[in-house]
């Protein structure tokens, strides 16, 4: 489907969407609730969340993939 050069994009792209759904879902439902604009609150909180979050996955990414494989080097 796509070149393997491609990836990291692929899997930052990936990475934010499922995480900024999750995230705004969880965290629009405790703050306002679960009413008739729910669909619409949780909606413009991705539209304005996914644009951040995919750009720091990018930058930071390959930062935080070292840091986590330093972290567990000690079986």
């Amino acid at each position: 489907m796509f070149s393997k050069r491609h990836q990291p994009l692929v899997q930052a792209f990936l990475m934010s969407v499922v995480m900024v759904t999750i995230m705004t879902a969880v965290i629009t439902a405790l703050n306002t609730g679960f009413d008739r604009g729910f669909t619409g609150r949780w909606a413009g909180a991705m539209v304005a969340a996914w644009p951040i979050a995919f750009t720091v996955i990018l930058i930071a990414g390959k930062r935080v993939m070292r840091l986590s494989i330093a972290l567990c080097q000690r079986d």
